[in-house]
């Protein structure tokens, strides 16, 4: 069935592959590489969806100062040097550097410092401005025209009906102008002095804007190795998950990751839940308070929606309808507490969050398909990774009751073990190199035989107890010509796992969906080749996303677009991806872990260890890392041992 273009449905959103984005959520600031905020686009500070200000524009002798450089500093603040010749020695060497550090909380210093050999005058202005506009309006081209400013105190102040903004400056400014919206100072320097002008943006008149509002759930991991870039990417993807952090508005005291910036800064479910999981070495705090948030969220009542968790429809390719992200959170929900649990989330926390796990089991024993398949949405296809998310919330969740004394375990094993003969049965395309298994089934029961990234899900099983790994839907013949076609070329882009095979009908390198790399999926990949045993391939990813994350700056899109990769090749950013994204951030972490292989079962006292085989980015110590909430740190040498370095005294080294 054809399915409606993305455009035919809603407005093209502008590109950001090319800004400078800083993020301490809810607050956020879009910049172009140049660092003057013009007025024009998408870029601006905002805060809560909100641009407070979208104009800020520096002026030194009257003229813009020349961009040399911006980069990012931090998911939170990032920095634009720029140059300017005033004239005052001769030669075209320039004789002022200015260094604009502009933070997420709205925060902006400006220093400029004077390389001439004289005392120099400058006259400095700033010119300031927004429409308060909301961030969906900005992104539709519905922003409207700029508001008039009225002076306030040591700045300017902006107001609607429903909003206001503010921006104060230090020092005060030697003349605001409100109907031109500027601010002038007269700077004095001498040879190599330097001042500092800091403007606040808030909305409302507070001096300050807060840095972050929410307490920090994870831990302050590491990681350190023969190959430099492991420990840039760790650092990055922690401190851009944690930037990412919203509180929930019913109980603030919980966080969980917002998607990404700076489309969806908001709860998405299974995004969330995903980046809690692949979190869980940094703690189980974050995985209980995403939970929690979304067990309020749970739909009660009878009926077949009874259980089920809210989320919105997502685009799935031209191939399939779009998918319910509700139906995958669902059954992430009690796969996620079951390996909380095994990480070490404390039983009061798991029995407080149980109910809600069940209901979740309840509604998956009653939105089966008569096929014995779960639809998606229903009536619909039989996806294959929806079969798998349901095959590891069977299994973990029957696990979890087992775990904690609650009745159904044993119904959940069989449930499973059904699943795996009818998938088993049907899930296969038979052909001279093997077979694949296909995208999804039909209503009709026809196969759709496309090899996309989604397959990846099929090695993904989930932790049990005794640091022993779930059974899969696929037997050992099909899971090795799995790993085979995902290691392949058609798949294995160089820089990641390709959500389509480049072979496939329809394929296209910055479709999100049918052939863009999706860094959530490609280390799912990993994680999954690597745990089944399949060490090249899943070394041969790993490799090609770390090189992709150095391109990008170690902050991964949530997408990007890869061709085979080549010599002085690059993988090309998608002009519509979120970045950071909470489950693009959280892949880095789990990407490093599934290296060292770290299985705990925190319940039974013990910790397992399975490091990749290999040892692909030579040594590798992480610290820092948490099991049973205390600090934990495991070591691996060049020729793939495993050591563990640091962990709680209750915990003994299982096999």
């Amino acid at each position: 069935m054809p399915h409606p273009a993305p455009s035919a449905c809603r407005p093209e959103l502008p590109p950001v592959h090319g800004a400078v984005i800083c993020v301490a959520a809810p607050s956020l600031v879009i910049s172009p590489e140049h660092g003057q905020l013009t007025g024009r686009g998408i870029d601006g500070i905002y805060r809560a969806g909100r641009r407070l200000l979208s104009r800020c524009v520096l002026r030194v002798g009257g003229r813009e100062p020349v961009a040399v450089q911006g980069r990012s500093l931090g998911a939170d603040r990032a920095a634009f040097t720029a140059t300017v010749r005033t004239g005052a020695e001769a030669g075209p060497d320039p004789d002022i550097g200015v260094e604009r550090v502009r933070h997420a909380d709205g925060t902006e210093r400006i220093t400029l410092r004077s390389f001439a050999a004289r005392a120099v005058r400058l006259p400095v202005e700033v010119s300031l401005g927004t429409d308060l506009a909301e961030l969906a309006a900005v992104a539709a081209g519905r922003a409207g025209p700029e508001l008039p400013a009225g002076v306030h105190g040591a700045g300017l102040r902006w107001s609607t009906g429903e909003a206001h903004a503010v921006t104060v400056a230090e020092p005060a400014p030697d003349d605001a102008l409100a109907s031109a919206g500027l601010l002038r100072w007269q700077l004095e320097l001498g040879p190599g002095e330097s001042r500092t002008i800091e403007l606040r943006t808030t909305r409302d008149r507070i001096a300050r804007a807060p840095a972050g509002l929410v307490a920090n759930p994870l831990a302050d991991a590491r990681a350190e190795g023969d190959d430099p870039r492991a420990e840039v990417w760790f650092r990055t993807s922690v401190e851009d998950l944690g930037a990412l952090l919203l509180r929930d508005p019913e109980e603030p005291g919980d966080a969980f990751a917002a998607a990404g910036v700076p489309w969806r800064l908001g709860l998405a479910p299974a995004e969330s839940l995903w980046a809690a999981r692949m979190a869980l070495p940094l703690g189980t705090g974050l995985a209980a308070a995403t939970l929690r948030t979304l067990a309020r969220t749970q739909r009660s009542g009878p009926g077949p929606e009874a259980g089920k968790i809210p989320g919105p429809l997502r685009g799935a390719g031209p191939q399939l309808p779009p998918g319910c992200t509700g139906t995958e959170a669902t059954l992430a929900f009690p796969a996620v507490l079951a390996e909380a649990r095994r990480w070490g989330m404390p039983e009061g926390e798991v029995d407080r969050l149980l109910p809600a796990a069940e209901r979740c089991l309840d509604w998956l024993r009653g939105a089966l398909g008569e096929d014995g398949f779960l639809a998606d949405p229903d009536p619909g296809p039989r996806r294959c990774e929806t079969q798998a998310h349901a095959h590891r919330a069977a299994l973990l969740g029957g696990d979890l009751l087992a775990g904690c004394g609650r009745p159904g375990a044993e119904e959940w094993q069989e449930w499973a073990a059904a699943l795996r003969g009818r998938f088993r049965e049907r899930f296969w395309v038979h052909g001279p190199d093997g077979g694949r298994p296909p995208a999804a089934l039909h209503p009709d029961g026809r196969p759709l035989p496309r090899l996309t990234g989604a397959a990846a899900h099929l090695l993904d099983t989930g932790l049990l107890g005794g640091g022993r790994l779930a059974p899969g839907l696929l037997d050992r013949v099909r899971a090795e010509q799995l790993a085979r076609l995902l290691g392949a070329p058609a798949m294995d882009s160089g820089w990641g796992l390709r959500s389509m095979a480049s072979r496939e009908p329809g394929y296209n390198p910055f479709g999100h969906r049918s052939g863009a790399v999706r860094a959530y999926e490609s280390a799912v990949a990993v994680a999954g080749l690597a745990q089944a045993g399949f060490e090249k391939e899943a070394a041969g990813l790993l490799r090609g996303l770390l090189d992709a994350a150095e391109t990008f700056g170690y902050r991964l899109p949530e997408m990007y677009a890869a061709e085979q990769r080549t010599i002085g090749s690059a993988p090309l950013p998608h002009p519509a991806a979120c970045r950071p994204a909470a489950a693009a951030a959280a892949a880095g972490i789990h990407v490093l872990t599934a290296l060292a292989g770290v299985r705990p079962d925190a319940p039974a006292g013990t910790v397992a260890l399975a490091p990749l085989p290999g040892a692909p980015l030579g040594a590798l110590r992480l610290a820092g890392l948490r099991v049973s909430g205390e600090p934990f740190a495991v070591r691996i040498s060049r020729l793939g041992l495993g050591m563990v370095e640091e962990a709680a005294d209750a915990l003994q080294l299982g096999v």
